[in-house]
């Protein structure tokens, strides 16, 4: 029996070579044979996962000190006592639990992840400054196959890295990244985008819904761990025909939309002015609601309009940090939350957060529904970290399969190690999850069963080449954007 503990020898990726360098910087006792496994009544497994806590986040809240999860063939097949799993079952991978927590995976349930290479080019400007004098303009001039495979790399690192096994996405060249979280190995809803104007890979909406289709067509039962969806972008890129020809489109194919919804002071005026009602009365109105439905934001929905979500099942996700940064306003989650709408949360897009970290968003989230009501005990630590693992799993139509640790479930987990001076004392795992815990103390992501980090190093991506494409793509883009404001044809965006 191997034990892999906290020590391991620097791979860049899951190869023959890396599981013999495993075998090599692994504490051994000797590897089992066939024969002795079946002598000692244990079942084989792929991997035994450990941690000094193991916390659930399934209907009933469960945990275990001194726990472990039994994995084979991607699906968790035993939890429990840790002394009980290997009484039980045996591996040849163990991953050591002394000082950790292991926990499902986090689901950022809204994402543009090719936005790294938009990072801080646009920052401190209202949500339509930002988007049609910085953000729309830039991704014409700069957005393409190349600049999306690049971008989404570095996004997956990032979420990786900070324990995200499952995310949502809307961006474009959805083909590209699809490619690249299957090869990077997470999990994701990857939306074409759809939206009224020339953008990189599209000429208006109905080339757009086009190409959307084609992209689904391509996707759609390819990959389990890939789930092709239409993203049409807001009510104001898109007039009603067109999000009418897109749900049509989508619930042709048999698949969700995630659309941007109720987000900000604006979108609420143009669509009284536009359609004589608010946005979610809008879209209900066009039956557009009639479908599966990720809506990110919701910062305004009103007292009306809060049951329709809940009785339509709409998944809402909650991007607290996007919309302070932007000053969208404070969403009102204490109260759909109470009204049984189902909640998950998102970083939205790193030009606009400007990171893809889901702990901030956990104790922002918390931390805003406390000071809007004036209230300390809403929003607590337990019903924050479940809406960014089982609820946000339920939100983005998931459920059935991520978000807790289950028998049945597939195997999406990680480790956070307990090992920063920010962890002592631990009076309590969940409230430490939520109000200590950052991207940097994840030190082991798991999707489907396989290992994505292991101890802190990346397995699944190259990631020196992709911090060398990145940082010289944003070179270029810094070179462009300085020409291009020195001209006057765009507001200054970057130091010269």
């Amino acid at each position: 029996m191997k034990k892999y503990g906290i020590t391991f020898c620097k791979v860049a990726s899951i190869t023959a070579l890396a599981c013999t360098l495993l075998q090599s910087c692994s504490r051994d006792t000797g590897p089992p044979s066939t024969e002795a496994a079946r002598d000692d009544g244990r079942k084989i497994v792929d991997l035994i996962v450990e941690g000094d806590h193991v916390v659930s986040m399934d209907s009933n809240r469960s945990s275990y000190e001194y726990g472990a999860v039994a994995v084979d063939e991607g699906i968790i097949i035993a939890m429990g006592d840790r002394d009980e799993i290997l009484a039980q079952y045996r591996s040849d991978q163990i991953l050591d639990g002394k000082n950790r927590v292991v926990m499902p995976g986090l689901v950022n349930g809204h994402s543009h992840a090719a936005m790294t290479l938009l990072r801080g080019v646009a920052d401190d400007l209202a949500l339509m400054d930002w988007l049609n004098n910085y953000i729309f303009p830039a991704e014409v001039q700069f957005v393409d196959a190349e600049f999306v495979r690049i971008g989404t790399q570095l996004a997956c690192w990032e979420m990786i890295r900070g324990g995200t096994t499952t995310f949502v996405d809307m961006y474009y060249f959805p083909d590209i990244i699809a490619e690249v979280v299957e090869a990077c190995g997470m999990r994701a809803l990857i939306s074409a985008t759809v939206i009224d104007q020339r953008s990189p890979d599209a000429e208006n909406a109905q080339d757009s819904i086009s190409k959307g289709n084609a992209y689904i067509n391509r996707w759609q039962g390819k990959n389990s761990r890939i789930t092709p969806i239409f993203g049409p972008h807001a009510n104001y890129t898109l007039n009603a025909d067109q999000l009418r020809a897109t749900r049509d489109a989508a619930n042709d194919a048999g698949v969700a939309i995630s659309i941007h919804m109720s987000e900000s002071p604006f979108e609420l005026q143009y669509s009284k002015s536009t359609f004589g009602m608010t946005s979610i009365e809008f879209f209900e109105s066009i039956g557009f609601l009639d479908g599966p439905t990720i809506a990110a934001h919701v910062v305004w929905p009103t007292k009306a309009e809060i049951p329709i979500l809940a009785s339509r099942k709409i998944g809402v996700i909650h991007n607290p940090s996007s919309n302070m940064k932007i000053a969208s306003g404070i969403s009102p989650v204490t109260e759909m939350l109470q009204a049984g709408v189902l909640m998950g949360l998102g970083t939205d897009g790193a030009a606009s957060n400007n990171d893809l970290d889901m702990w901030e968003e956990m104790r922002l989230a918390a931390f805003l529904q406390k000071v809007e009501r004036m209230n300390p005990e809403v929003l607590p630590a337990d019903t924050v970290l479940y809406m960014a693992t089982n609820g946000g799993a339920q939100a983005i139509g998931l459920g059935s399969s991520i978000g807790s640790l289950e028998v049945g479930k597939q195997a999406d987990i990680i480790q956070v190690s307990l090992d920063d001076v920010h962890f002592i004392p631990t009076f309590d795992v969940v409230s430490h999850l939520v109000y200590v815990a950052d991207e940097q103390d994840v030190s082991t992501t798991i999707v489907d069963g396989k290992i994505l980090m292991l101890d802190g190093e990346i397995l699944t991506l190259e990631i020196a080449s992709v911090r060398t494409e990145a940082t010289a793509l944003a070179a270029k883009i810094e070179s462009a954007l300085a020409e291009r404001n020195s001209a006057g044809r765009l507001p200054a965006t970057v130091d010269e």
